[in-house]
């Protein structure tokens, strides 16, 4: 047994996301690295790292059989690939047409799905890794065409066996780390919801709303990785305890992201009332212990610790004792503001009993829908329809993938050109820079230039220090490791990793200072290739768009109040098409926060709209979290009320103004006004709301008179984005 200082730290390595990447890259490199020096022939290195690097690349969640059928077609991708680069490396003309096609179309495979396009990127950037071997080794030799295939394939296939292991040793591993990030991101959240109970006057509303929106995304993005992993694991596996468990906390996590983005009233105006009082501070503090208890479950499922939900509890009981205060003062003027404060308090019950039940998840019903939404293609015919969707100038993959096959064939025009010393950085520059949008380029381009300065700094320095090769061996593979350990979040670190192993790898086998300067001159090259590419060649702006993205966004909204008023009609049911269209609205929310986002990204003049779309995002976002209070508290069958035939009218009209408001914008045409209609709407409910006796049937009428006044302002922010559109 080991002591317990040495496997403390050894338990928080294991659940740290990029760890297990990490080992299995280093396991791959040193593997390799001591083979070359057993045979004393470092000359394969470089393509065996290559392949390594290439075949992580390629690497997606799976399980072992998936992962081992993806590996497959990886290998032969890779070998084609690798094959054609030799036998047309030496027919310039032939070379360029064949790289600007076969980029094309892997590029345009990300329109069928990530998966493709991970194992389509991986096999271009092999196919460049080729050809910088080919150049390093001063061409094809024709009795050898069979050497660079081979051990880049074998490098490739190494890294592959030992992550096909991997995926059956530890196949539950990737889902634990997904679904504690999951409640890791809803306890921010939820902190972040809880300081809009802060009771002060004159408090920034918007900009809270903003930031919540912006955690929104995120939360979104856990959550639709974690689903896709369970999913993943499901098929050919239903009834595993463990997985049923998994499955399970993934449904608590949705149920407490409904409960924790409701809102059941305008935060002022119970500031506004409750100024005096310790209601509103109660609130808050409950939100914040529960967000603390997220983030304590989340602890708790890395590290197999139980689960301790204490402090929250105790603050929900503080909040019930005061809200039970104020109802015994009776005062006419709260009954309306005490009504949205019970249903909040109902609400955080209700989440305080799902955190209860994350500690023992299976004790959920097993009678309930747990299916999940395939979004994976199903088949050649749906593949070769999803592309087709996409083979307009109108789609952004089809753009990119027009824009980087250019881009890749003028930087293989210039190299050979001016004939620049290791001249095929500039394509893998390229590859690694070129993004879909500007945003994204500008971000990658500026740091992969920082990066790749920093690594030739310290890769003079270390090679210098340290002569020897066998140490200049082990920093790199210490630096292949830190590129994959820092690719995702750091991306500067990661150049200045992978150029200095670059660095050590070629001092193996030649004159490492060598390549210094050229390193250098191809990066910049390459990176000014990409940024020109992104803006002269079918520039992706995002701002230009944004109205359509906000249209996608009321669209999904109005799709969600209908299942909800459906809900509301015929009884809660947590079934698949509910949460489609919960999980649909969330996505299209979370979309337009990351179009905003890159919009800010944009040149002043493509970022004129960014301060429209950012009041109609907080709009949205609050529209979304009243859809969500309405959600969250479905019940019995009939609680619309069929007797009740004005309120469900009302209720059909605001979905409908909702849908229409999404059509217009979505046109670029003039959003109607519907404030009267929406105000009389608003009016009507709440005096339905005010005389109903039906605490049910009084939440859904208030909610809904929350919803059309929201809509007023909503209406109002699609126009102005309509507006800017239709003058572009």
């Amino acid at each position: 047994m080991l002591p317990t200082s040495l496997t403390q730290p050894l338990r928080r390595l294991w659940t740290l996301e990029s760890f297990a990447y990490s080992l299995r890259v280093f396991i791959a490199l040193a593997g390799v690295m001591a083979l070359c020096w057993y045979l004393d022939d470092m000359r394969k290195l470089i393509p065996l790292f290559l392949g390594i690097i290439a075949s992580a690349l390629a690497e997606t969640d799976d399980t072992w059989q998936g992962r081992l059928q993806a590996l497959l077609v990886t290998l032969v991708c890779f070998a084609v690939a690798a094959v054609s680069v030799e036998l047309t490396f030496a027919h310039p003309a032939i070379f360029a047409v064949g790289l600007g096609v076969s980029s094309f179309g892997m590029t345009m495979l990300g329109a069928v799905g990530q998966r493709y396009a991970t194992i389509a990127t991986a096999t271009l950037i092999l196919a460049i890794y080729t050809m910088i071997s080919l150049e390093q080794h001063g061409g094809v030799a024709l009795g050898e065409l069979w050497r660079e295939p081979l051990l880049l394939v074998s490098g490739a296939a190494w890294y592959g066996a030992i992550s096909v292991v991997w995926c059956a040793l530890f196949s539950r591993h990737p889902l634990k780390l997904s679904l504690a990030h999951v409640f890791r991101e809803l306890g921010v959240y939820l902190r972040l919801k809880s300081a809009l109970f802060e009771p002060l006057r004159g408090m920034d509303i918007e900009q809270q709303r903003l930031a919540l929106a912006q955690q929104n995304g995120r939360v979104v993005a856990a959550l639709n990785q974690s689903k896709e992993m369970i999913f993943r694991r499901l098929e050919g596996q239903r009834g595993g305890r463990k997985l049923n468990r998994y499955l399970r906390l993934y449904f608590i996590a949705q149920d407490i992201h409904e409960r924790a983005s409701s809102s059941h009233y305008p935060y002022g105006a119970l500031a506004e009332a409750f100024f005096h009082h310790d209601i509103l501070f109660r609130a808050q503090r409950l939100l914040d212990q529960q967000g603390r208890a997220c983030k304590s479950l989340s602890r708790a499922l890395l590290l197999d610790r139980p689960f301790d939900h204490g402090p929250s509890a105790q603050a929900l009981e503080d909040f019930n004792a005061s809200l039970n205060n104020l109802h015994a003062q009776g005062r006419d003027e709260w009954r309306d503001l005490l009504g949205s404060l019970s249903a909040l308090g109902d609400n955080l019950a209700t989440l305080e009993d799902k955190l209860a039940g994350a500690d023992n998840p299976d004790t959920r019903a097993d009678h309930e829908d747990s299916s999940l939404f395939d979004r994976s293609p199903r088949g050649l015919r749906d593949v070769f329809e999803r592309l087709q969707a996409h083979l307009s100038l109108a789609s952004p993959v089809f753009r990119h993938a027009l824009r980087l096959s250019v881009t890749l064939v003028v930087g293989y025009g210039l190299l050979h050109w001016i004939h620049p010393t290791q001249g095929y950085w500039i394509l893998l520059t390229s590859v690694f820079v070129c993004r879909p949008n500007f945003g994204a380029t500008r971000r990658f381009l500026r740091q992969r230039i920082q990066g790749t300065v920093l690594g030739l700094i310290a890769g003079w320095a270390l090679i210098t220090l340290f002569p020897t090769e066998p140490v200049q061996a082990l920093i790199a593979v210490a630096a292949g490791v830190a590129f994959f350990a820092t690719r995702a979040h750091h991306y500067t670190l990661a150049t200045a990793a992978i150029t200095l192993m670059v660095l050590c790898c070629f001092n193996q086998v030649g004159d490492g200072f060598g390549l210094i300067w050229p390193r250098l001159f191809d990066t910049l090259l390459g990176a000014a290739i990409a940024g020109l590419a992104v803006l002269v060649i079918l520039p992706d702006w995002q701002g230009r768009g944004l109205h359509r993205q906000a249209a996608t966004t009321l669209e999904a909204s109005a799709a969600y109040l209908r299942a909800i008023l459906d809900q509301y009609a015929r009884g809660k049911r947590d079934d698949l098409a509910y949460r489609l269209a919960r999980r649909n609205a969330h996505n299209a929310d979370a979309a337009l926060s990351t179009t905003l986002g890159n919009v800010l990204l944009e040149p002043g003049h493509f970022r004129k709209d960014a301060d429209i779309g950012l009041r109609f995002l907080v709009h949205s976002h609050t529209l979304l979290s009243y859809l969500s209070a309405l959600g969250a508290h479905r019940g019995t069958a009939g609680a619309a009320g069929d007797d009740n035939t004005a309120v469900t009218a009302a209720a059909d009209d605001v979905a409908e103004t909702l849908a229409r408001v999404a059509r217009q914008l979505a046109a670029g045409e003039t959003v109607e006004p519907c404030q009267d209609t929406l105000t009389r709407h608003a009016g009507l409910l709440e005096a339905s709301a005010a005389e109903e006796t039906c605490d049910e049937r009084r939440l859904l009428q208030s909610q809904l008179a929350l919803i059309s006044r929201q809509l007023v302002a909503l209406s109002e922010a699609a126009g102005r984005l309509s507006t800017q559109a239709s003058r572009e």
